[in-house]
C-alpha cells in the first residue's frame, strides 16, 4: 500500500479548521468572518464590505467565496466588479470554501478565501 504524502503549502497558511463563528488558520483561531490568503489573513466585514476583496486583484487569480453554512448567492454588482478586476469568484458553503482553498494552495495557485462563520 503507498504511503500517503502530507500536503506542502510552501510556508503559506491553510485554514486549518473551523466551528461556529471562527476558522483556525495557520493554528491561529479567528473570531468572525476572515479573508485568506498564502500570506496571511485579515477580519472582513462580510459580504458589504467590498475593498479587502477588490484589492484581491492582481494578487489572486481565484476568489473562494465561502458563504456560510448555506450556499448562497453573493452580490452580482460584487462578483461583476470582481470578474472585471481578473478575479474569478466561486460562491459556496464555507467548509467547501475552505477545503478548496486549501487544495488549490497546496498547488501552488494563486488563491485566497472569504469566509462567512457557520
Amino acid at each position: 500500500m503507498p504511503s500517503m504524502v502530507p500536503t506542502e503549502f510552501s510556508g503559506a497558511q491553510p485554514v486549518d479548521g473551523y466551528g461556529p463563528g471562527f476558522f483556525r488558520v495557520g493554528g491561529t483561531v479567528h473570531h468572525g468572518a476572515v479573508i485568506v490568503t498564502g500570506g496571511g489573513v485579515q477580519p472582513w466585514g462580510g459580504l458589504g464590505d467590498r475593498d479587502p476583496l477588490l484589492a484581491l486583484a492582481g494578487r489572486v487569480d481565484v476568489l473562494f467565496l465561502g458563504l456560510g453554512a448555506e450556499v448562497g448567492f453573493p452580490p452580482r454588482d460584487l462578483t461583476a466588479a470582481l470578474d472585471e478586476m481578473g478575479v474569478m469568484a466561486e460562491p459556496m458553503t464555507s467548509p467547501s470554501a475552505a477545503r478548496s482553498y486549501n487544495v488549490a494552495l497546496s498547488e501552488g495557485r494563486r488563491v485566497a478565501c472569504a469566509l462567512l462563520p457557520i
